[in-house]
């Protein structure tokens, strides 16, 4: 299942893919003499480590549509922080947390709802926030005419399933940003002939396609609906604590594009599928210029000349999920490994995670689509290259390499498709 991409001179593997709490708040607090408007806020503790967390956090607009937003709160408990965020921009100041919508996800109608999220650090303890606003306006769970009365402010948590990293395939609790969908195999009419040849094409190229065990599905499955990651900073250029939240929200607002084709899909039984980068590889500890703890660090441990990840804690090396050997234990193993290089060009993917140019993925942070990162996690799924044929009907599509710079419609449905081939694997 190794084959040689043209675009980047490397094998690469084609056929390749602690506790959560969880509370919903309905918030009541009105300023008298607002004018008509009105949101929800449900704030989801995802996953919890020592010393750190991921929230998810659905923002649903219940007034007059909206062309940008700012959603504000304040920590209860000292020590806790934002230390990585991605579908906003995250400011602090001392506990009051300030998020601002991106380019791409400003504009909220009448009921509609976005999903933001982040990693963060707490220390005594991390409860969850009880008091929204946006725009000003606080959450309340319902819209509020101008001159209506003020009220006060209520919570009550709503417990779900708990999640560990290596738990059984199970929901996520968390909402979808969008209308999922259609929940079975329906793609539309004048797909239907070109996924087929796909499909075709992937079975008589590759003997091994449906017996692989190593795909993104394999991983985010073995997760229990999450990603761990470390990133391998094959450069000599200093990375700052700044730089290196930067990337870890990029990469994982860059995954969820992805993982936003498969939500509510098919059985597909994730609504979101969150990122954790738990480690960094470099080749000097004084590239990397913070002193905190928010991952760990290995150093001088060279693999394919480059500096690598622990092996202990990798899943490509470790299938078997057993990370015994694993410096920081099974909740610091990692699924895949972000390799950034300096001076590559184009890039590779596979079931052991994406490799491109260091200077291309910093300089692309703030992009909307991160396109050769995406293709490459395309590969990670199982998705095939098109450079010698092109299925009926189709010119330009992320997975044709250098014909789009986006998930396309066609895109989505082969990721739709290969779901299709392998969900029974897990009962689905």
């Amino acid at each position: 299942m190794l084959r040689t991409r043209r675009r980047a001179a490397l094998t690469s593997l084609l056929a390749a893919t602690a506790a959560a709490a969880v509370a919903a708040w309905s918030l009541v607090a009105t300023p008298a003499g607002a004018a008509a408007s009105g949101c929800r806020v449900v704030y989801t503790v995802a996953s919890q480590w020592g010393g750190g967390f991921t929230a998810d956090v659905a923002i649903t607009n219940l007034g007059d549509p909206l062309t940008a937003w700012t959603l504000r709160w304040t920590f209860p408990a000292a020590g806790q922080a934002v230390t990585q965020g991605w579908s906003a921009t995250y400011t602090q100041s001392g506990s009051q947390v300030t998020a601002v919508n991106m380019s791409y996800n400003g504009s909220l109608g009448t009921s509609a709802t976005t999903s933001i999220g982040f990693n963060g650090a707490w220390t005594a303890s991390n409860p969850v926030p009880t008091a929204f606003t946006l725009n000003g306006v606080a959450c309340t769970g319902t819209t509020t005419p101008t001159g209506g009365p003020s009220a006060s402010a209520s919570a009550s948590p709503r417990p779900s399933a708990s999640v560990s990293p290596s738990a059984s395939p199970r929901p996520s609790s968390s909402p979808s940003a969008s209308p999922p969908p259609t929940s079975g195999w329906n793609p539309p009419s004048n797909l239907v002939t070109p996924l087929n040849e796909v499909r075709a094409h992937y079975q008589s190229t590759y003997p091994n396609l449906l017996t692989f065990r190593n795909y993104g599905w394999d991983q985010v499955m073995a997760g229990g609906g999450r990603i761990n990651y470390c990133v391998r900073w094959d450069s000599s250029a200093r990375v700052s604590a700044a730089l290196r939240d930067q990337i870890h929200a990029a990469l994982a607002r860059q995954w969820k594009k992805w993982m936003d084709v498969m939500a509510g899909h098919n059985g597909w039984p994730y609504a979101e599928v969150p990122i954790k980068v738990v480690g960094w590889a470099v080749r000097d500890r004084a590239t990397l210029e913070w002193t905190d703890s928010s991952v760990d660090i290995y150093v001088n441990d060279i693999r394919e000349n480059a500096p690598q990840c622990s092996e202990p804690c990798g899943r490509f090396f470790h299938q078997d999920g057993n990370y015994s050997g694993c410096p920081g234990g099974a909740s610091h193993h990692y699924d895949m490994s972000l390799w950034l290089t300096a001076g590559f060009g184009g890039g590779a993917g596979g079931d052991w995670g994406q490799r491109m140019g260091s200077e291309y993925f910093t300089g692309a942070l703030n992009s909307e689509n991160i396109h050769i990162y995406l293709h490459e996690v395309g590969h990670t799924f199982g998705l095939d290259d098109f450079y010698d044929w092109t299925p009926t009907g189709q010119c330009c599509f992320l997975m044709k390499a250098g014909s789009a710079s986006s998930i396309t419609e066609f895109d989505k449905w082969m990721l739709r498709d290969f779901w299709r081939l392998l969900k029974s694997r897990w009962g689905y």
